[in-house]
């Protein structure tokens, strides 16, 4: 029997819902950070195995909007909790259920939808904490299942794998076995250099920043991509921060992003970026659809 289902992974921001999806497919096409707000827009990816397929949506952190941006990713990231099959919530293995946890438990009392409690990161604690978090989440939600993992370390991901089909019916394939995200090349490019500038810069700046590719074109009789960007900040203040003393930042972001790119690409990349202001572009409507933030996409 093919089983085959949608399945969202939800949670606060930073518990690792990116790290997750990328082992559970076998290829990094969320992007990672150690900041809030990496993911922004809500990305699919398939898994194909023999039992059947997993189309895993990984949505924007859910927690209290600030600003449209944040209403943006708010809704992208609710809205998948009526349209799947099974949640996969994931929490850090702790007995402390903070006001986010609070606020996604809210969200998930008013739906039917089957739940998987996924403990991240047991790899960071000794096993009794694992125990006393599973302990303390069963109190607050009925979940299906309880699935301890390490997604950095792929440990259990399995075993989760083989839960997540057991709660999934018999359904059609909806993708071809070999597709990993219904993503279009150009947005994940996009990211790849947004990720290097989260992990790079400091403080503020990374929230402010948006990715736009100005073009994408395979080079004429050469195996190599010309790839131009402009990375969109909000003050003249952040430009300089992200192009740095001398070019250093900005030369550091695309250095790092190209080999990514080649990775996805498997050819050789030649990557121009650019530095433009839109001063507070994440309350504007207009700059947000602009910049690749649609109401469709939700």
């Amino acid at each position: 029997m093919f089983k085959s289902g949608f399945v969202t992974i939800i949670g606060r921001p930073n518990v690792g819902k990116s790290t997750l999806m990328n082992h559970l497919i076998g290829q990094k096409i969320a992007i990672t950070s150690n900041k809030a707000q990496t993911t922004r827009n809500r990305i699919q990816t398939v898994y194909t195995g023999e039992e059947g397929q997993i189309v895993f949506l990984d949505t924007p952190g859910i927690n209290r909007a600030k600003n449209k941006l944040g209403e943006y990713m708010l809704s992208a990231a609710e809205n998948t909790l009526k349209e799947v099959d099974v949640i996969l919530w994931l929490v850090e293995p702790t007995t402390f259920i903070g006001a986010g946890e609070q606020y996604i438990v809210e969200k998930l009392q008013k739906i039917h939808t089957p739940i998987i409690l996924v403990i991240n990161k047991i790899d960071t604690v000794e096993e009794e904490a694992v125990f006393k978090a599973i302990e303390t989440y069963k109190e607050v939600c009925d979940f299906k299942a309880i699935v301890p993992v390490a997604a950095l370390k792929d440990k259990n991901t399995d075993e989760l794998i083989r839960t997540i089909f057991s709660c999934l019916e018999e359904g059609p394939q909806y993708y071809d076995a070999d597709t990993i995200t219904d993503q279009p090349e150009r947005a994940i490019v996009a990211e790849m250099i947004r990720e290097k500038a989260l992990r790079s810069l400091d403080k503020e700046v990374p929230h402010g920043i948006a990715v736009v590719i100005d073009r994408m074109k395979d080079r004429e009789g050469g195996n190599i991509v010309d790839i131009d960007a402009t990375i969109i900040c909000e003050r003249d203040s952040h430009k300089g921060i992200i192009i740095g003393k001398q070019g250093s930042m900005l030369k550091k972001i695309g250095t790092q992003a190209r080999k990514d790119m080649e990775n996805l690409l498997d050819t050789k990349v030649n990557l121009k970026l650019w530095v433009k202001v839109k001063k507070d572009w994440r309350d504007s409507d207009f700059l947000l659809k602009n910049y690749g933030y649609k109401d469709t996409d939700y």
